[in-house]
């Protein structure tokens, strides 16, 4: 018993020294973002939500009819001794469009934009760093119009969103647009995901 206790308290103490981050991200529905990032090493969890409006506790009916100003964004809270902010910028470029002003394939609206919101000068500073150099490869046909502000209040989704593709893999959206892109991640970053 005593060296199961030591165990358990070596365990505590190691949790409580990690310093995780979070990152918070737009790019279309955010239960594409979601799905993808809820199978990456080193994220400990993903929130869906809504940021970057006008709207107190903005509902998702207000958000979809694209008139409070929010994105449909994820909170990503990871561990960045396992994950950097920088790779969680990388994958998040390659899962999405970041070239297309507003919209994400057939969702259209300012809710639906690409945008980094960062939580510290730091993360601000990567973010801009990280665009121009993708930029600068051209590996998109047309410039990248993510937009990059400083985090204001997030709103957690309500909870049907959470989780969505995970509990929902049948559902025609999750089939025809978030499974695809899942798929993609899957294959790309093989090496990163859980398990």
């Amino acid at each position: 018993m005593t060296d199961e206790r030591a165990m358990s308290n070596e365990t505590n103490e190691t949790n409580a020294d990690r310093k995780l981050e979070t990152a918070t991200l737009a790019g279309g529905c955010f239960w594409c973002v979601e799905a993808v990032f809820d199978e990456l090493r080193g994220v400990e969890s993903v929130v869906s939500g809504y940021t970057g409006g006008d709207v107190p506790r903005p509902t998702y009916q207000q958000v979809c009819s694209g008139t409070t100003g929010h994105a449909e964004a994820v909170q990503i809270t990871f561990d960045p001794a396992v994950v950097t902010f920088r790779e969680v910028l990388e994958i998040f470029f390659t899962v999405h469009d970041p070239t297309t002003m507003n919209r994400q394939g057939a969702d259209v609206g300012t809710q639906y934009r690409s945008a980094v919101f960062y939580h510290t000068t730091g993360q601000r500073e990567t973010a801009e760093r990280v665009i121009a150099e993708l930029d600068g490869e051209k590996i998109w046909d047309a410039p990248i119009v993510t937009e990059i502000a400083p985090l204001s209040e997030f709103y957690t989704a309500e909870e049907y969103h959470q989780k969505y593709f995970r509990n929902n893999p049948g559902q025609g959206y999750c089939r025809a647009v978030v499974a695809p892109k899942v798929a993609k991640f899957r294959q790309k970053y093989f090496e990163r995901l859980k398990q």
